[in-house]
């Protein structure tokens, strides 16, 4: 017949399951509005941790326009904020998986709604939808990606999260906006103590609505609603085990199974994470030998071997190191030379920015501003030492930056010269 439906997943009785309806899905869809906003500020906040604001070299997005209009200058306390945020923003977004496979499956049928558009209004909903969901895989996707080190994706992760993000959440406050009333009506057409109350054979579909999430043709139950709701509780249960100890630290760290960087370094003081080598990024025994000068420059011009920095003023900080992709190490007792007084020494007292250049020949962040705020906290070092021994050649030896609240790409390794600006 004209107009039919064809077979398969577009006929209505394709689709049987019992627990299908809108109860189900306004539940799975109230974690995910909580969910996704908090990852939504917790990655705009680790966009900011980068200090944009202050050039071309830290900002990775450079075409954002009024996108930035929340930038600010990134503190430097409390002194693990951004192992606090970003932390949360990367165990979260694992943690969500099955939160949103599940949302996903209860309204896969609206997915395959024949005809595919019975209107101008209903195609542009249908648009919407795909936004909707495409932009959530794909910032899932790059972001499970990223943490993994896994760059198959063209471009820069940065931009591409970026700009990904901000099209999934304009999609995502639109379909808010669309359907919250919906949901509401829905999470209080019954009570989760009574969903939780009922076995599977007591399960059964709820009253035919509207919107077509409700089976057509219902089968027998196979699983119940708490059943359901159990098992994707115990699979962001399972995730959560295996991915916040690497940002939590102490004994969890041996349960994060999905962290990548080296759970159980060799020990020592320099026994903790890093996120590359030395030998990754090109860094020659000559780049680092007898050789290496510290260049510091502002109003004067001065250059340092390591010994002589070793005579000046020793300054001890206790820190740790946290980076984009979630992982952290717990608080590590650096000691080196205080920022500030080398922009003192440097004829810049009163230094508003900094730029650190590393003898690493490649890599995005070779090269970073660091803002006023962080020069002068007592505790950014240029660290010679970390947890009383010298620094390892992959921690950055002979010398390295550490400011507390910084991403750690922006803690610069094997520094070569500071460049005092006011």
């Amino acid at each position: 017949m004209a107009g039919a439906a064809p077979p398969g997943p577009f006929r209505p009785g394709f689709w049987r399951s019992p627990i299908r309806g809108p109860w189900l899905t306004a539940v799975l869809g109230l974690a995910l509005l909580f969910g996704v906003t908090v990852l939504f500020v917790t990655g705009l906040l680790s966009y900011a941790a980068y200090n944009p604001g202050l050039g071309a070299l830290n900002d990775k997005t450079p075409g954002k326009g009024l996108l930035g209009f929340y930038l600010f200058t990134w503190p430097t306390h409390p002194y693990w904020l951004y192992r606090l945020t970003q932390g949360v923003h990367v165990t979260l977004g694992v943690v969500i998986v099955p939160v949103l496979l599940a949302k996903l499956w209860s309204v896969v049928p609206k997915l395959f709604t024949w005809p595919p558009a019975r209107s101008p209004a209903h195609a542009l909903e249908r648009l919407s939808l795909i936004l909707l969901v495409g932009g959530v895989l794909f910032e899932l996707a790059t972001g499970v990606l990223n943490i993994q080190l896994d760059y198959i994706f063209p471009g820069s992760f940065y931009t591409l999260h970026f700009y990904g993000a901000w099209v999934f959440m304009a999609a995502f406050a639109a379909h808010v906006v669309l359907r919250l009333g919906r949901m509401w009506r829905a999470v209080r057409s019954r009570s989760l103590r009574s969903v939780l109350g009922t076995d599977t054979a007591h399960t059964e579909p709820e009253p035919a609505d509207p919107y077509g999430l409700v089976a057509a043709a219902p089968a027998p139950a196979t699983v119940s609603r708490r059943g359901a709701l159990g098992l994707v509780g115990a699979g962001s249960l399972a995730l959560l085990v295996m991915t916040a100890g690497q940002s939590i630290g102490g004994s969890l760290r041996r349960t994060a199974l999905l962290a990548p960087h080296n759970r159980d370094p060799a020990p020592g003081p320099n026994g903790f994470q890093i996120n590359k080598s030395a030998g990754a990024v090109g860094i020659r025994a000559s780049d680092i030998g007898p050789a290496w000068r510290l260049q510091i420059r502002g109003t004067r011009q001065l250059s340092f071997t390591r010994a002589q920095l070793l005579a000046m003023d020793q300054h001890t900080a206790h820190l740790p190191i946290a980076c984009v992709e979630g992982w952290s190490t717990d608080d590590q007792g650096w000691s080196g030379l205080r920022l500030r007084d080398l922009a003192a020494l440097a004829g810049e007292p009163h230094a508003t920015s900094v730029l650190v250049e590393s003898v690493q020949r490649r890599g995005a962040f070779r090269r970073v501003l660091l803002a006023g705020n962080q020069i002068h906290d007592p505790l950014s070092l240029l660290a010679l030492h970390v947890n009383g021994a010298p620094l390892s050649t992959d921690h950055g030896y002979p010398a390295r930056v550490i400011v507390p609240a910084n991403p750690g790409v922006n803690n610069t390794k094997w520094v070569r010269s500071l460049t005092f600006r006011t």
